[in-house]
């Protein structure tokens, strides 16, 4: 299955942190699923980490991109579109960097892993 991690989903993945459910840590360890992280989370990261907002287990040059290619998680370009998708999206959620991910997720046919709830309103199929 190809797959879409939301922000808070790789955070908690590359911590080790028990935040992550069962069903998404599987998934993600799962060598059949073909994981995917968007630009925008990274994004995301590095303004909040820039901002001391944020409590990464390595620096952010050390985790990115080596930290992904260790474990097979691709970065998925963000392409026009997705941009045009996102410019449709209802306004059900209005963080912007989500929206993208919504829209992504949408235009790529990608389970999105994440515990965001207000992620259902979109109609995106959503593993937790």
């Amino acid at each position: 299955m190809n797959m879409l991690l939301d922000t808070h989903a790789l955070l908690w993945y590359l911590a080790g942190s028990s935040h992550l459910s069962t069903a998404a840590l599987a998934a993600i360890q799962d060598p059949a699923n073909i994981l995917f992280v968007s630009p925008a989370t990274l994004w995301e990261i590095s303004i909040k980490d820039s901002l001391g907002k944020l409590t990464l287990p390595q620096p952010f040059a050390q985790l990115f991109p080596a930290r992904l290619d260790a474990d097979g998680i691709f970065l998925l370009p963000i392409l026009v579109p997705h941009l045009q998708q996102h410019r449709r999206l209802p306004l059900h959620h209005h963080d912007p960097f989500d929206r993208l991910i919504i829209a992504q997720a949408q235009v790529e046919n990608l389970t999105l892993i994440s515990r965001d709830s207000a992620f259902s309103a979109y109609g995106v199929n959503l593993l937790w």
